[in-house]
């Protein structure tokens, strides 16, 4: 199993591509380059959202247990995800022709990239030699499990608390789950 480190870095990658993608995009007007952008959003949305929620669960919580600053560093970027969100929900079912559309998703992606980066650059570093193996490998698979249950939109306004995500987090990923079925979503 890849340790947490791993395992987040990957998802960045990932973002990462997709957002190579959007922009390279940005400006087609055709129906069928509106509609493959309004898909790519429609799963950036959903693997965003499962993504924020389990740092939010499992991976803030040890950055304030370990990290020097730890509070610091988990509150600036809980504020930074908090953000994301409310754009992710805005984004959320908004048609491509949308004059909103691509300031938005300008917005979502210049705010993530800062994001991603001082996550890298200002949490890891700082959090790395002090995880043992077992605990960063241990990290990186409950994050991992964590994804394929966590919900599959934003929640901006639930408290990004360990615990309520732990009680809440299951009922609007089944919610979430329902809806996105019933949209044929995802």
């Amino acid at each position: 199993m890849a340790n947490v480190f791993e395992v987040l870095g990957r998802d960045h990658d990932h973002v990462q591509e997709v957002f190579d993608e959007l922009e390279a995009g940005a400006g087609r007007t055709e129906p069928d380059a509106l509609e493959r952008r309004r898909k790519t959003v429609e799963r950036l949305i959903i693997d965003e959202s499962k993504h924020e929620a389990v740092e939010e669960e499992f991976f803030w919580p040890v950055v304030r247990e370990l990290a020097l600053g730890g509070d610091r560093l988990a509150d600036h970027a809980v504020e930074q995800e908090k953000s994301a969100k409310f754009v992710l929900n805005d984004l959320m079912g908004m048609d491509p022709r949308d004059e909103r559309f691509e300031e938005l998703l300008r917005t979502f992606i210049v705010d993530a990239r800062e994001h991603i980066f001082f996550e890298e650059n200002m949490v890891w570093p700082e959090l790395h030699d002090l995880l043992s193996k077992e605990r960063a490998d241990e990290l990186g698979r409950k994050i991992a499990e964590g994804e394929k249950r966590a919900p599959t939109r934003p929640h901006p306004r639930t408290p990004p608390k360990p615990g309520v995500l732990k009680a809440a987090g299951p009922v609007m990923a089944a919610a979430d789950r329902l809806r996105d079925r019933v949209a044929h979503r995802g």
